[in-house]
């Protein structure tokens, strides 16, 4: 009898762990990671960059990381997000070793119609939103970068063409493929450039608009109306071209600018630079094709930056080049450029040559 007793103890124990244990399994197998979790994706860049430029005013020999990025993007519910931090060697004052870049999110339920907040690349001209890498040269051209907030010549601080602001835009028109033949964009933003508040309570207004009648090919132009603490008003427009497909890409564009440049760089600056005019302008054509399919590109370009719109403030450069794919995400890019700077004094060397080597990878 005291061991029928004892048996059924144990039976009744088992049967109560076996039936926890099971409730555990039951709990724990509906626990979900929720979507948006698994929808995160780290991704990033570095670029390793060896350059040599022999100008008198400028001249240098050096090795440097001209880039380093890490981004972490999602999608929430209808929202797209990305936010991206960037390391470089070019610390100093106002320029952090480490700094956030871009940090946005985008509603993006109809293509028709979608919504932009936050920081990131202002909407003006083809050459700025692209990313670094795929936009094949050493650098972005002089065009952009002074006219699009990289080294603004209002005298911003370098903002690798960011800004804080919220757009909205849209692809319409779709052809029998589903294609479509129109894009839009237009945003409203600080007009100081990243990480920085409105300093002059005004906003910079920045709209785009481009065709696309045929595969590959794009063709629009740009507004930009809005001012630079203590610098006054500026105003620019863009037009601009763009063919790309299987590895050929060629683009043009050209940019004006009005407005007064500023004497020296820094969001706090209020002085003007007489020299630099109220005008300025610039424009590049590049050309990149394959010689080696996924393997191996050439490359030619052909760039101006007029700093007040006169020919003897011109900077032009002529560029060849070629670069190579180890990989698809990671490459050697080389270039020579000679050029021709009116803008320095009469007595400096004018003509100059500039040769650059770059390891990029992405991840």
């Amino acid at each position: 009898m005291k061991r029928h007793f004892i048996i059924c103890i144990l039976a009744a124990a088992f049967a109560l762990t076996a039936g926890a244990q099971e409730q555990a399994q039951e709990k724990k197998s509906t626990i979900e990671v929720p979507q948006w979790v698994k929808d995160i994706r780290l991704s990033g860049y570095g670029m390793m960059q060896y350059q040599a430029e022999d100008k008198d005013e400028g001249k240098h020999n050096e090795f440097n990381v001209r880039l380093m990025r890490v981004s972490l993007s999602g999608k929430i519910s209808d929202f797209d997000w990305l936010a991206q931090v960037q390391g470089s060697s070019n610390a100093g004052p106002g320029n952090p070793t480490v700094m956030l870049v871009d940090l946005y999110a985008e509603w993006e339920k109809y293509p028709e119609f979608r919504i932009k907040a936050g920081q990131y690349k202002r909407p003006f001209t083809f050459d700025n939103p692209m990313h670094p890498i795929t936009q094949g040269w050493y650098s972005y051209s002089m065009m952009t970068c002074y006219l699009a907030g990289m080294g603004d010549r209002t005298g911003e601080k370098a903002s690798g063409g960011r800004d804080m602001g919220v757009q909205i835009q849209g692809d319409l028109f779709p052809n029998s493929d589903g294609r479509r033949l129109l894009h839009y964009q237009v945003g409203v933003f600080n007009g100081e450039g990243i990480n920085q508040k409105d300093m002059d309570n005004r906003k910079d207004i920045i709209g785009g608009l481009w065709v696309m009648p045929i595969e590959g090919l794009r063709v629009g132009a740009f507004g930009w109306t809005g001012s630079r603490y203590g610098i006054g008003s500026k105003n620019r427009y863009a037009l601009s071209a763009e063919y790309a497909k299987d590895e050929y890409n060629f683009r043009a564009e050209y940019a004006h600018s009005q407005g007064w440049g500023s004497a020296k760089p820094g969001n706090d600056t209020r002085e003007i630079d007489p020299t630099k005019g109220t005008k300025a302008d610039g424009w590049y054509a590049s050309a990149i094709v394959p010689v080696v399919k996924s393997k191996l590109h050439a490359k030619a370009r052909y760039q101006c930056y007029r700093q007040s719109k006169a020919w003897d403030t011109s900077n032009s450069l002529y560029e060849i080049g070629v670069n190579y794919f180890l990989t698809k995400d990671l490459q050697i890019n080389a270039e020579y450029g000679r050029g021709y700077d009116r803008s320095v004094a009469a007595t400096s060397k004018r003509g100059y040559n500039l040769f650059d080597v770059e390891l990029d990878f992405r991840f």
